[in-house]
């Protein structure tokens, strides 16, 4: 490498890493490097004096310099960018000037004059034919986003690929015609192959959409599926709240045998009866009425042909056909399935009788948690009570008025 090649590199390499915005995501330092190689791939098959070979790695290296201060009129910035640095190298003007020339040429619409524009215009494009040109071209999607020249959308960035390779761009060298046109045509056919895949997607998600909006079928079995969940959850928390009373009464009334009943046969612990009998009868009273809530009822569990021919019977519900053979049931299921109604009459009706069981279990509860607080409050009263006009202290007190009255 010669020493003006090799200052370049350096200088370049030192640019556009330091002082290139970070949105760059395409023309950046790997891009440039991929024109050099592209560009000595190029001349390898190309009859140029070694003095143009050099002039066009130059260019190579800076043809993109110029988005080191922005993205418009890049060329020209980037002409600028050449021409001090070589002038202050000593290279030539005549050099420069060739140099100005071909990084021009670089424009999109330019059309090259002589074999060292083709060379460099082929070679900024070489990525056409590469096996990663997708990958390539989503960065530069992302990067004229970035910079706010234009959001493309999936379907838009792939029709102007595909315009771009049959009508918009050509190779112009015969190294790029015979070894690259194939290699870019094969990319052609994968931008058309992913343009269909994307054209199914739309069209399948067009109708999809329009199947929803299009099908009351399916707010009606949402409508169902949500509101029977939300019964069997409130019936779950029903259960939970009256399993809750029973483990607490139950305990109640376990330390009120253990510890507080055995005393009352003690003569002098008479003031305890009536509150402890409170106590308990109230919390005996609080777990009944838990256990009614929980209590399930048992149903006949048979139904006749005529009971599903007139639609008079809930399938869906086990206590109608729990003692039913499988043979009869499976048949019920059939016939109920051939009547959309008959389905979703069936629906109905386990959200109603449901509701009801809710409102029976809700009720109970409500009873119990106001039975239990009333007890609660009555037992302490109670025992206060008794413990103030007729417990061990106030009898000795009664005592002492008596003997010395």
């Amino acid at each position: 490498m010669s020493d003006i090649l090799d200052s370049t590199q350096q200088y370049v390499v030192e640019l556009l890493t330091n002082h290139l915005d970070k949105n760059f995501l395409y023309h950046n330092l790997r891009h440039t490097q991929r024109v050099v190689k592209s560009t000595k791939q190029l001349l390898e098959s190309c009859s140029l004096s070694d003095q143009d070979k050099e002039l066009l790695e130059i260019v190579a290296w800076f043809h993109d310099t110029g988005f080191t201060k922005g993205i418009n009129e890049h060329e020209e910035s980037s002409c600028e960018i050449a021409e001090k640095f070589l002038t202050e190298q000593g290279y030539s003007k005549d050099g420069i000037e060739k140099i100005k020339s071909c990084i021009r040429a670089t424009k999109w619409d330019a059309k090259p004059n002589n074999l060292m524009e083709e060379i460099i215009r082929d070679a900024d494009c070489s990525h056409f034919a590469q096996s990663s040109y997708l990958e390539t071209s989503d960065l530069l999607r992302e990067e004229l986003k970035l910079f706010g020249v234009k959001n493309y959308s999936q379907k838009e960035w792939l029709e102007l690929n595909i315009q771009v390779f049959r009508t918009d761009h050509q190779y112009y060298t015969d190294y790029a015609k015979e070894h690259w046109i194939e290699k870019k045509d094969k990319n052609l056919r994968k931008l058309i192959k992913d343009k269909k895949s994307e054209k199914k997607l739309a069209k399948k998600e067009k109708l999809k959409a329009q199947f929803k909006s299009e099908s009351p079928d399916r707010g009606i079995q949402t409508l169902y599926r949500v509101t029977l969940k939300n019964h069997i959850t409130l019936s779950d928390i029903a259960d939970t709240k009256a399993n809750i009373l029973l483990s607490v009464n139950a305990i109640i009334i376990s330390l009120a045998l253990s510890n507080l009943i055995p005393k009352l046969d003690n003569p002098s612990n008479d003031y305890l009866i009536y509150p402890t009998v409170i106590f308990v009868f109230f919390s005996v009273v609080s777990m009944v009425l838990a256990v009614l809530a929980t209590r399930p009822n048992v149903t006949s569990g048979e139904f006749t042909k005529e009971d599903v021919a007139n639609k008079n019977v809930n399938l869906l519900f086990f206590g109608n056909f729990h003692k039913m053979a499988l043979s009869e049931y499976e048949w019920a299921i059939q016939e109920m399935l051939k009547d959309k109604d008959y389905i979703y009459t069936s629906l109905t009706k386990d959200l109603y009788f449901l509701g009801i069981v809710l409102n029976r279990k809700y009720s109970l509860l409500r009873w119990t948690y106001t039975i239990f607080m009333i007890g609660m409050i009555l037992s302490v009263i109670a025992f206060a009570f008794s413990f103030k006009f007729f417990g061990p202290d106030r009898k000795i007190q009664l005592l002492s008025e008596v003997l010395f009255f």
